[in-house]
């Protein structure tokens, strides 16, 4: 597809919904690859959803994690992609072949993390109420950036355009510009009021194109500065933002903001509902407000690298906003009329015919003379959406698009290894479970042969609160939209161990359950029976010897689980 073509002469921004993509479970959190051909989405039930934006179908489901997915960033070659969960862990992914590759463990929960732009082994780690952590991932070191204030580990950091300096806020409106490579302080300022009051810094977001970065603080301002402003100030400088971005008229505070593809707009979400506001960067002005369902909380948003299209993420669905494409079939054929009936279509003398003998031959001038020079159909001019400004080719091992796969339920053969049976007469009768397991494990890859088990690293932070909990997971009495029961659907990895309606093995003391009246009346405690989103649920009948929930209840009686 030619990007030059899809340049809209007019306004570069999305105005209308243009459907929704649904991953089943429950999404919070998305990101666009380098080039917006791959979205992946992370999930409430662990799972990375990886979609094609061409075709809007799924390409790859990663069974990722356990706990919900809080944190997604792709590498710059789009063959790898790192995610973080819930539960303190961040991972890296082959993305062809949704093996895990690393695992790092953290103390507290992880808010954000970043790919370095420009060098895959580093990535960027922000852990509640810590200081930024620096992953290098091939030898799984890790440094701790420095901080302004260390009773105040509120910090949020970000890589600035190409990975040369990290720009860190914290709590009391400080920013710090580190050198990426030795962790030294270049420049710093601080945020203020206009009562020189300082407010939390809350986001650092940076465009693609030029050095504008954006600042979301909690005073509901985003402020827009030059990075090269902040470098020359150097440190205690006083920059003057570009520009200062808010709702007058609600006093709307923002859950995520982010620049277009081309750095020329501003978008923002809403912290009370699901509602983007588009601003003109240039000039300050506001030149759209998308409203999504009436009653949803907005989760995440992502602009479109490349095109006016933004994605954002309410009620766990991906919504696609994007221009209203009018047909103008007058673009394709000057004289092109549109016609109310059929009209009988007179043929001309010599319309048809192979050559016409009548027409005389004109003296080659101008154009007609030119269609005899040869013209050069082999040489692949670089896409100039997909190169940086530094740049001048495409990279030629850069991951555009996943192959796809038929996905076979019941295969007659295994063609990879010995049969089915062949492990499990394998397993000797001291061990009745190895076969199964070995088979499991066999066939973990998709049918393929066994993977290697990832190496996990336990990042050890000095002085930071193990006890925390992620702020997806501390919303307490919400019974909207962060949990979803319906886990796995049916056929996929690993559903036993997230199905909520199947007993889960216990280590240490078994607590009793109650059988009778009470049972059946009543929800079991902690997002076991009617847990997680607030699902409601009734029992028939009595409860089955060995089972929690009696067969009718199962099949019939769980809401929204068909």
């Amino acid at each position: 597809m030619n990007l030059e073509l899809l340049e809209s002469f007019g306004q570069n921004y999305p105005e209308e919904a243009d459907g929704t993509l649904d991953c089943i479970s429950m999404a919070l959190t998305c990101t666009f690859n380098r080039w917006g051909t791959l979205l992946a989405v992370g999930c409430n039930d662990g799972r990375i959803v990886i979609w094609d934006f061409l075709t809007r179908g799924i390409a790859k489901i990663i069974s990722a994690h356990i706990h919900p997915v809080c944190s997604l960033c792709w590498s710059r070659d789009g063959h790898k992609l790192v995610s973080a969960s819930t539960d303190n862990i961040v991972s890296q992914w082959d993305v062809l072949t949704g093996d895990c590759d690393q695992r790092f463990r953290f103390p507290s929960p992880i808010l954000k993390l970043q790919c370095h732009p420009r060098d895959m082994d580093k990535v960027l780690v922000c852990p509640m109420k810590s200081a930024p952590v620096l992953l290098t991932l091939s030898d799984s070191k890790h440094v701790v950036l420095p901080v302004d204030d260390d009773s105040d580990l509120n910090v949020v950091a970000a890589f600035d355009r190409r990975g040369e300096y990290i720009y860190t806020g914290n709590a009391k409106g400080k920013i710090l510009v580190l050198s990426t490579d030795t962790q030294e302080l270049v420049a710093s300022f601080r945020v203020t009021t206009g009562t020189s009051n300082t407010t939390a810094i809350k986001s650092i977001e940076f465009a693609r194109k030029g050095s504008c970065f954006l600042i979301n603080t909690a005073d509901r301002i985003i402020r827009v500065y030059d990075g090269r402003e902040i470098l020359t100030c150097g440190r205690d400088g006083e920059p003057e933002p570009m520009q200062k971005l808010q709702d007058l008229v609600n006093r709307t505070p923002w859950k995520r903001c982010c620049f277009s593809g081309d750095g020329e707009y501003i978008v923002a979400g809403s912290a009370r509902q699901h509602a983007l506001y588009i601003w003109e960067k240039s000039i300050g002005n506001l030149v759209k407000i998308l409203h999504g369902t009436r009653g949803e909380l907005l989760l995440d948003v992502a602009w479109h690298p490349v095109r006016p299209i933004i994605a954002s993420i309410s009620s766990g669905v991906v919504s696609i906003w994007a221009q209203n494409q009018v047909e103008n079939w007058s673009a394709f054929a000057p004289d092109f009329k549109e016609l109310d009936e059929n009209v009988e279509y007179e043929e001309r003398e010599s319309e048809f015919d192979i050559e016409d003998e009548d027409k005389s031959e004109p003296e080659q001038t101008g154009a007609d003379a030119a269609e005899d020079e040869e013209v050069d159909v082999t040489t692949v001019d670089p896409i100039v959406a997909f190169c940086s400004s530094d740049e001048e080719m495409e990279d030629c091992k850069a991951l555009l698009y996943l192959p796809i796969a038929p996905e076979v339920e019941d295969p007659e053969e295994n063609p990879f290894g010995p049969p089915p049976d062949a492990s499990v007469q394998a397993a000797t009768p001291e061990d009745p479970l190895a076969g199964s397991d070995k088979k499991q494990r066999q066939l973990s890859s998709e049918g393929g042969p066994t993977k290697k088990k990832a190496r996990t690293t336990v990042i050890e932070l000095q002085g930071v609160p193990s006890d925390e909990v992620h702020p997806l997971l501390g919303v307490k009495g919400d019974g909207k939209s962060k949990k979803k029961t319906a886990g796995r659907p049916k056929g996929s990895k690993g559903k036993d161990k997230d199905f909520p309606f199947r007993p889960k093995p216990y280590k240490g003391e078994r607590p009793s359950f109650p059988v009778g009246a009470e049972a059946l009346g009543s929800s079991a405690p902690g997002g076991g029976l009617g847990g997680g989103g607030g699902m409601k649920c009734r029992a028939e009948g009595g409860l089955a010897t060995g089972t929690l929930v009696s067969q009718p209840y199962k099949q019939h009686d769980v809401g929204g689980m068909d």
